[in-house]
């Protein structure tokens, strides 16, 4: 079951600026221009693109606040924009620079107010927060102010306070900004049990290209309003044209190892050479040919950066897939 659909969706914002002494001029601002896509129950999809792409806008129109200027669009069967209340108590949000907590009030307290808010019963509401305090390391955070809290702190308390009415869909913007690398590891883990205990459907916005690596098996690239890409992980590196690496130690040094087929030399430093060939090619055939022809001391290969392949994917604008 799809539990998100949208189809042909667009938003158009109408902007005035002004054009002289006395006069105004408007201008149409297309920030999501005619995206198409589908989320079945229980997955987990990276939804990335660079700012001003229109991750957030389609965030809004997901949850209700924005209504969308043309196209369908439908949460677990429900339209966000005609019935933003019902649709609440089946959706968790997490947004990184916004927090949906009570600034002056402990944590505590702002959780109880989210329980009354969705009128969550007293053991389910006591089951999910002592999960939530427990693998989001919250305990001594309880009785302090939100005000007085770290920003990856009060991330994780945002975290928790999404979670405790078991929404089906959650999804998260930036969710592990300000954190350091041992909270992270814990979010992300955390985020893993979640989706495979409870099937909960993630919809990840993020800069931390990590966070997608580590939690996606499908990844959304969006530019300009539209999408570029959608797809498997690893199928970014055929559409964005991706390299390999095999770094090679020889015994001494000799000139550029240009007879290898399928590689091409990009750097020399001594007994050390640098190949890339494609992502899409097995290394073997790479690996045989310099060890038959090469004295060869060592090899590695190296995996290509994502953050360069989906820049190339925002430079490049290349046809949907």
């Amino acid at each position: 079951m799809d539990l998100i659909e949208l189809t042909d969706v667009e938003k158009v914002f109408t902007v005035r600026r002004r054009a002289g002494l006395l006069r105004r001029e408007r201008r149409e601002v297309r920030a999501v221009d005619g995206i198409s896509f589908r989320v079945p129950r229980g997955e987990m999809v990276g939804y990335i693109g660079p700012n001003g792409a229109g991750k957030s806008t389609t965030i809004k129109m997901l949850t209700g606040i924005l209504v969308p200027s043309r196209g369908r669009l439908r949460v677990a069967g429900i339209d966000p924009s005609r019935d933003r209340a019902r649709l609440a108590r089946r959706i968790g949000v997490v947004f990184g620079q916004r927090t949906t907590l009570w600034w002056d009030l402990p944590l505590r307290d702002s959780y109880g107010l989210v329980r009354r808010m969705y009128r969550i019963p007293d053991a389910r509401y006591r089951a999910n927060l002592d999960r939530c305090v427990e693998l989001l390391d919250l305990g001594a955070l309880l009785d302090v102010p939100v005000r007085q809290l770290s920003l990856g702190q009060r991330m994780r308390g945002d975290v928790a306070a999404a979670l405790l009415h078991d929404p089906e869909v959650l999804y998260l913007d930036e969710p592990t900004i300000g954190l350091d690398v041992v909270s992270k590891a814990r979010v992300r883990g955390f985020l893993r049990d979640l989706n495979a205990e409870r099937g909960t459907t993630v919809l990840l916005t993020t800069h931390d290209l990590t966070d997608i690596e580590q939690l996606c098996r499908r990844v959304m690239v969006i530019d300009h309003g539209r999408l570029v890409y959608d797809g498997a992980l690893d199928g970014l590196h055929t559409v964005g044209g991706s390299e390999r690496m095999l770094v090679v130690d020889l015994e001494r040094e000799l000139p550029p190892m240009r007879d290898v087929p399928g590689a091409r030399v990009v750097r020399v430093e001594g007994p050390r050479q640098w190949l890339a060939f494609p992502a899409t090619r097995s290394a073997a055939p790479l690996v045989a040919a310099v060890a038959e022809r090469y004295p060869l001391l060592d090899l590695s290969v190296r995996e290509p950066d994502i953050e360069q392949v989906i820049a190339r994917l925002y430079g490049d604008g290349p046809p949907r897939t």
